[in-house]
């Protein structure tokens, strides 16, 4: 089975920075794509940041000029970095991995439990 965990949350006043981490962990072939959402109010999934295995990335505009997604295939694990934070960023971000499990098979998005990310002085 393949895990997803995230982790790097946590409480920082605006204008700060917070760094987090998704790992994967399990028997799968390889990650095409890594991605971060964030949960708002009302169960509302927002999209955030994508990479490809290319090295490809997507941001929603509300992040482009703050939010950077990198990854570090050899540890399976991807991340955000986030910086000038503002209150409205308040919110619990989760990862999702696209997971190819054998080569030349369709792959499937794994997600994680999330994690909480506070901003506020």
């Amino acid at each position: 089975q393949v895990q997803v965990v995230e982790s790097g949350g946590g409480l920082v006043q605006p204008g700060g920075s917070l760094r987090l981490s998704c790992a994967a962990s399990g028997k799968f072939y390889n990650i095409p794509t890594w991605a971060w959402y964030r949960q708002l109010p009302g169960n509302y999934r927002e999209f955030i940041a994508a990479m490809a295995s290319g090295g490809g990335t997507n941001y929603a505009d509300s992040v482009k000029d703050r939010f950077s997604i990198s990854r570090d295939n050899a540890k399976n694990t991807a991340y955000l970095q986030m910086n000038n934070l503002e209150p409205e960023d308040t919110a619990v971000y989760i990862c999702k991995a696209n997971v190819r499990k054998n080569p030349g098979r369709p792959s499937a998005d794994y997600w994680g439990q999330g994690t909480q990310v506070t901003v506020s002085s």
